[in-house]
């Protein structure tokens, strides 16, 4: 059954392991849309250490910035795609030099692909209000445009699912893949 499930949390909350066990329950056709784009060492390591907690057989697209095209390229290749993270991919946008407004009309085109998908969706974000309003205007504008963007997506996913510590609280839906045993 086609579903979209928002899993969001903090750094090291366990989002991107529920997400590669939830898509492991669903399916093993499985694609990983991989949003870090590898523009240092730390990074570089990062993405080679998320690769190496994915099954081998599943198939990998990194796309830090044209998402929706990657996700019609998907229909009917596979049961489910995860697209690990909106946080990065915010980053990315914001990297490019695009305006507010642009960054959350690509989130709304975003929503509208999932919509249009014959699979199930698995979204990982990043949650950065929970802390200090930043000293910058940059840390600023990516934690409103983040909140926002987890709004959107929040609004129209199936289950929405918070990561705290390690343990999924079921925000929306009646239940998760994963958190179902």
């Amino acid at each position: 059954m086609k579903k979209s499930i928002l899993i969001f949390g903090g750094a090291r909350s366990g989002k991107s392991r529920l997400a590669v066990d939830t898509a492991k329950k669903i399916s093993k056709k499985v694609v990983f849309i991989a949003t870090a784009l590898p523009c240092d060492d730390e990074m570089k390591n990062r993405i080679k250490m998320h690769r190496l907690s994915r099954p081998r057989h599943w198939n990998v697209i990194e796309d830090g910035k044209d998402i929706c095209n990657s996700l019609r390229r998907l229909n009917g290749k596979c049961d489910v795609a995860i697209i690990d993270c909106l946080g990065l991919f915010i980053s990315n946008l914001m990297t490019e030099g695009l305006k507010d407004g642009a960054i959350i009309r690509k989130i709304e085109k975003l929503i509208v692909s999932i919509h249009k998908t014959n699979f199930t969706v698995i979204i990982v974000s990043n949650d950065v209000g929970g802390g200090i309003v930043p000293a910058n205007k940059i840390a600023r504008r990516f934690r409103d445009l983040l909140g926002i963007t987890n709004q959107l997506i929040a609004k129209e996913a199936d289950e929405v699912v918070m990561m705290q510590a390690g343990i999924p609280i079921i925000i929306k839906g009646e239940k998760t893949y994963a958190a179902a045993e």
